[in-house]
């Protein structure tokens, strides 16, 4: 079957090759990057609240617990990222976005169908004899519309923004996720260890409860020492109490945290166990890597690109669209001629549709996509000046908790040489049994003041890693998830 036998063949090809060249052009605004923030901050060397304790050297992205030295910690935090149904969550919008992005691609391509048809027609009694007719056709059919002015294009650019965006909200799934198990981690570690500070106390106030009963039955001490003393047993073991409850909570977060009914961790993390150890040395980097490294900048970055080819995705409607139309297939009375040469028909014609009057409704779509894109512009802006100000009070509140737990140890040693003086004076026979319950309280406290400490210096050091954007999988790794 020649071209030449079908000059309208000839035409639409030229036609479809017209409308593939016309198709290069783009309307709206090309995305010229993000809007400038904090310019002395984005080139400075290191964050203005830095102190002198971190290094300006980059920290490592994923993983920052395991400098924590904790194996515990460790498999809480893995077992949260593969099992919370917050990540599952933000995942399944992922793949959603991305299932997304695929059905705009799809629309730059023609949309084909095709038919098979049988029909019956019982036709009234005429001169030719004709009571009935069959009809057999089989068929192909499809219609391209043309991207002339970039709107699909637009669209594609759209949507592949979006699908980026929402992959930096997972990894920002991520930094949040593993912060928050890591605070209450430390927070159960601190209420463990200070709930076994306070029955230790506990036993020794009643050590001290006997002797003092002993020595007011020999008349060395009075009703009212024995009293005192009995008031402190009872005012420490008081303190037992709120501390379970808190410990409980703990673990119930934890198990929630981790994907898991409350009450699954209960007989793992039993077990009274010391506090992560602190690095010696801590990576924040600069500013200018914090702009390009945490999740959410990167997140509300591509929403800015996604809003700025919104515009030019509804600025094309001001204009024509193209659409090329054939259709290609057999008819014939009988089934046993239906592919025959001399039943073969085809349709090829394009087709111009232009919405000139539309009475504003293009014009308020883009402006529309205008003001969104201002409304991701000032978030982009309000996102980077919220994670610098995160990061230097982070920063801030490390340093000045690493000195209040320097000054909270001093205590700590001092009164515990004041209490154990003063117990050796008490058993030499100089020092009355509540000097030392005094001196023992005091260690008591300084102690309970220390655990605290370190456990705050411990949630600063999450906190800052938080601030930083860190524990999300660098694209590599987590393309093969």
């Amino acid at each position: 079957m020649s071209s030449n036998n079908y000059p309208g063949l000839r035409s639409c090809v030229l036609a479809a090759l017209g409308a593939t060249l016309l198709a290069g052009c783009k309307v709206g605004p090309n995305y010229a990057g993000a809007p400038e923030v904090a310019p002395n901050a984005a080139k400075a060397s290191a964050f203005t609240r830095a102190p002198k304790e971190v290094a300006s050297t980059a920290p490592e992205t994923a993983k920052w617990w395991e400098s924590l030295g904790d194996p515990e910690l460790d498999k809480l935090i893995e077992t949260a990222l593969a099992r919370s149904p917050d990540i599952r969550a933000a995942e399944a919008r992922l793949v959603s976005s991305r299932a997304g992005l695929r059905g705009q691609r799809s629309n730059e391509l023609p949309k084909s169908s095709g038919s098979v048809a049988y029909l019956h027609a019982h036709l009234p009694s005429s001169s030719l004899g004709l009571s009935s007719a069959d009809v057999y056709n089989i068929g192909f059919d499809a219609t391209w519309e043309v991207d002339m002015f970039g709107g699909t294009r637009r669209a594609i650019e759209a949507a592949s923004a979006e699908a980026e965006a929402v992959d930096a909200d997972l990894a920002d799934a991520h930094v949040q996720l593993s912060a928050e198990v890591a605070q209450a981690y430390v927070d159960l570690r601190d209420q463990q260890q200070r709930i076994a500070l306070v029955r230790q106390s506990a036993d020794l106030e009643e050590q001290v409860l006997t002797l003092t009963q002993q020595r007011r039955a020999q008349g060395v001490a009075s009703d009212l020492d024995v009293e005192r003393i009995r008031t402190q047993v009872e005012n420490t073991r008081s303190t037992i109490i709120p501390l379970d409850a808190q410990i409980t909570e703990s673990l119930d977060q934890l198990a929630v945290l981790t994907g898991r009914e409350p009450g699954a961790l209960d007989a793992e993390l039993a077990a009274v166990g010391p506090l992560p150890t602190l690095p010696a040395k801590v990576a924040v980097g600069d500013p200018a890597a914090l702009l390009k490294q945490r999740p959410d900048i990167r997140a509300a970055e591509w929403r800015l690109v996604s809003s700025n080819a919104q515009i030019g995705q509804h600025e094309a409607d001001w204009f024509p669209k193209l659409t090329l139309i054939g259709d290609l297939g057999f008819s014939a009375a009988e089934p046993g001629h239906l592919v025959r040469s001399g039943n073969f028909l085809w349709l090829g014609a394009p087709l111009l549709q232009w919405n000139a009057l539309d009475f504003g409704r293009t014009k308020a779509k883009v402006d529309q996509a205008k003001a969104g894109f201002e409304e991701a512009a000032a978030k982009y802006e309000s996102t980077v000046l919220g994670a610098l100000r995160d990061a230097n009070v982070a920063l801030s509140r490390y340093g000045h908790q690493r000195d209040s737990v320097i000054s909270l140890r001093n205590v700590e040693e001092s009164a515990t040489r004041a209490a154990t003086l003063t117990q050796q004076r008490y058993r030499a026979g100089t020092s009355s049994a509540l000097d030392w319950l005094d001196a023992e309280r005091t260690r008591f406290s300084a102690e309970q003041n220390r655990i605290a400490g370190d456990a705050d210096l411990i949630k600063d050091y999450v906190s800052l890693q938080k601030s930083l954007g860190l524990g999300w999988q660098p694209p590599a790794t987590a393309a093969s998830r």
